[in-house]
């Protein structure tokens, strides 16, 4: 029987909170959480009010610290199913238009890698540990690699991935895998501060600025250009572009109509 209480959804002003919810657990993922993940995403961007994600964890001693590795469930895959539920998960966030920030606030470990690699930003508590263990139990992180090799530099990972060995914050941060670090006492206040900066900026630009990103991340230069070329001129015809150069003009604070 499903667990609706494995992720707990909650919106909090322009931010949709979603929070892996157990703690007793070290947030390990499960069916449950990968499908309460996924529903959060869902509902973030059927609601045009809510203007950037937080993906973090109940308690402080882990935000998601891999699969749940009880006997019996884990590693259990239907090898006629050519996909599974973590990817897509993993899929469904890369495709995402809205803007994401993953609270760290404990232990970062395995597939709370991927959860970690998949948000567009992250800031995270000084204490916490990060790692690929996966070695360490006979697998591999396989999934989990399609989205750090793209913002973590192949040496490290290959270190990481190969002994299994954990690392601190400021590592990560010095990764690239962090864009703060701060002490657990201001966690909070600094995903506050972050998603402030975001939600008062055109939800147009935003959304539309991520669908490129994902579109160019695998184009040469000049399909890249080519694409953005268009991209700017439709962005371009959008009413949130007319409403800020209007507010620029007028000087006065856009009001986005978001569209």
């Amino acid at each position: 029987m499903s667990d609706s209480t494995a992720v707990l959804h909650d919106k909090r002003g322009p931010a949709f909170w979603i929070t892996i919810n157990r703690p007793d657990k070290r947030n390990a993922l499960n069916a449950d959480v990968i499908a309460g993940i996924k529903a959060g995403y869902h509902k973030a961007h059927n609601d045009p009010d809510i203007r950037v994600i937080v993906l973090t964890g109940a308690g402080d001693k882990a935000f998601c610290a891999g699969a749940d590795l009880q006997p019996g469930k884990s590693f259990t895959f239907d090898f006629a199913k050519p996909n599974v539920d973590y990817a897509d998960m993993l899929r469904l966030a890369q495709g995402a238009t809205k803007p994401s920030i993953a609270r760290v606030n404990g232990a970062c470990m395995a597939g709370g890698m991927g959860l970690l690699a998949m948000t567009d930003m992250a800031v995270a508590a000084d204490h916490v540990a990060f790692g690929l263990p996966e070695v360490k139990v006979g697998v591999f992180p396989m999934q989990v690699m399609s989205l750090l090799q793209a913002i973590a530099p192949l040496r490290l990972i290959n270190e990481w991935s190969l002994t299994g060995e954990p690392f601190d914050a400021h590592a990560a941060k010095d990764a690239g895998l962090l864009n703060y670090v701060v002490p657990a006492a201001e966690l909070d206040a600094k995903v506050d501060w972050l998603v402030g900066r975001i939600s008062d900026k055109s939800p147009t630009a935003i959304r539309r600025g991520k669908y490129a990103m994902r579109a160019i991340a695998s184009m040469s230069f000049d399909e890249a250009i080519a694409f953005t070329e268009s991209q700017i001129a439709l962005l371009a015809m959008t009413e949130d572009a007319r409403e800020g150069l209007a507010s620029f003009a007028e000087k006065r604070k856009p009001s986005w109509p978001g569209k």
